[in-house]
């Protein structure tokens, strides 16, 4: 039932047009437009800014205060507090897991952390120089060529099956992204290991000799994971969403999140701040492309300051800059070039009245590629981290939707071009 009623009248329709209003827990009313279809109007939304094309228990953001909550705890004190695997069972299962509910559900993620052997040919079709985020893309979609025996969607625990294989495998499907890349052979999971120890093993660990993942660059990695978990109805979730609508198997959705997210307007961003900072150079270049960046006639931006939900600061952020000065005094970084220009730049957008006052603050973009500069990932391989990291969120959405009534989702459209015309005589 809904909550209020909002009366809309149009030039040329009688009578009043009575739409529902509906509340939910956080976040503002919404007004169910779907009566209108039965007066022949559409609504008009490009990029659907101010459209809620869905109902969802997951995350919720309010980007004018800086909050961002999942299953209502905020993102602050799950990365003080919880960890990357216990957050993506908040998101799956909307609670936090007992004691025993989390040593059951590590256990089953280890359990599927290898890829089938036969995926190892999938990546000798590739040249090695092909961007990573390419061959991910090609990858997750080909798991459904190999896990075919869960992809019911309808069913539940196929679901359930489906969501624990691709928290499991992402990491194993990125490192192996990598290590094709440069050449060197693929390295196995380890079930004795966490999760981000065990995605630092298969990146940097070899056959020659035994690898000691370093516990703080393992922490740092788990913070990047969670802090990346989910975002709400992003480009990439919406796009998972939507293409699960149609009935698609979960493997080909999420490969669909994926490309999505290679998309240098949604996930490319951390990579874009790495980009910036060699393009200025040296610390010497930072006062002219300040004043670049406060020039409205100049295209260059400062990349990984501000955001475009988050109107006043990143919550992510403040906790991304600690664990970024953990690491970089944990590998006794303190002469690199860029990193000195970024921490030029990240005072003088916290000090500058310019920056100050537009709350063009360092978002978690800023910090996370520095961070994964230092610990010695290629820019190229960001956005798959992200890819990675965002995986829950793209299944968690994906169950969600599945597992409520649904139907196939169909934007319309304001049509500007020719009117009906006859195909001219020859």
């Amino acid at each position: 039932m809904a909550d209020k009623i909002a009366r809309l009248t149009v030039d040329g329709f009688e009578g009043v047009i009575e739409l529902p209003v509906y509340s939910g827990t956080e976040g503002p009313d919404v007004v169910d437009v779907r009566p209108l279809t039965g007066h022949g109007l559409f609504t008009y939304d490009p990029g659907f800014v101010s459209t809620a094309a869905c109902e969802s228990k997951i995350t919720f953001i309010d980007g004018a205060k800086g909050i961002l909550l999942h299953a209502g705890y905020p993102i602050e004190q799950l990365a003080e507090k919880s960890s990357y695997l216990e957050t993506c069972f908040l998101l799956m299962n909307g609670r936090l897991p007992t004691k025993e509910e989390f040593e059951k559900f590590v256990g089953i993620i280890k359990g599927h952390t290898m890829v089938h052997e036969q995926m190892h040919n999938f990546f000798k079709g590739f040249r090695r120089d092909a961007h990573p985020m390419a061959i991910m893309v090609s990858v997750v979609g080909a798991l459904s060529a190999f896990y075919h025996d869960s992809l019911d969607i309808n069913n539940a625990k196929h679901r359930e099956i489906c969501a624990y294989r691709l928290i499991a495998k992402m990491p194993t499907i990125a490192a192996m992204c990598y290590k094709y890349s440069i050449g060197m052979p693929f390295q196995y999971p380890r079930n004795d290991l966490s999760y981000s120890e065990n995605f630092l093993h298969m990146m940097f660990g070899n056959p020659c000799e035994e690898y000691i993942p370093n516990p703080i660059l393992a922490k740092a990695m788990d913070k990047i994971f969670l802090l990346h978990a989910d975002h709400e109805q992003n480009a990439s979730t919406s796009t998972v969403r939507l293409a699960g609508s149609s009935g698609a198997n979960p493997f080909a959705c999420i490969a669909a999140g994926v490309a999505t997210l290679w998309g240098p307007a949604h996930g490319g961003a951390n990579e874009a701040v790495l980009n910036m900072l060699e393009e200025i150079g040296d610390a010497k270049n930072i006062p002219d492309f300040i004043d670049r960046a406060k020039d409205p006639k100049d295209s260059f931006r400062l990349m990984g300051f501000g955001h475009r939900v988050y109107r006043n600061f990143d919550p992510r952020a403040n906790v991304m800059k600690k664990t970024c000065d953990d690491v970089l005094a944990e590998l006794g970084i303190i002469d690199d070039p860029m990193l000195e220009i970024a921490k030029q730049l990240e005072q003088i957008a916290l000090q500058d009245e310019y920056f100050v006052k537009r709350k063009l603050y360092p978002n978690v973009d800023f910090y996370s590629g520095i961070i994964l500069k230092a610990i010695g990932i290629p820019s190229s391989m960001f956005t798959v981290i992200f890819a990675l990291s965002r995986t829950i969120g793209w299944i968690s959405h994906w169950n969600e939707f599945h597992s409520e009534p649904n139907k196939i989702g169909r934007p319309r459209q304001l049509y500007t071009g020719e009117n009906k015309r006859d195909y001219p005589e020859k």
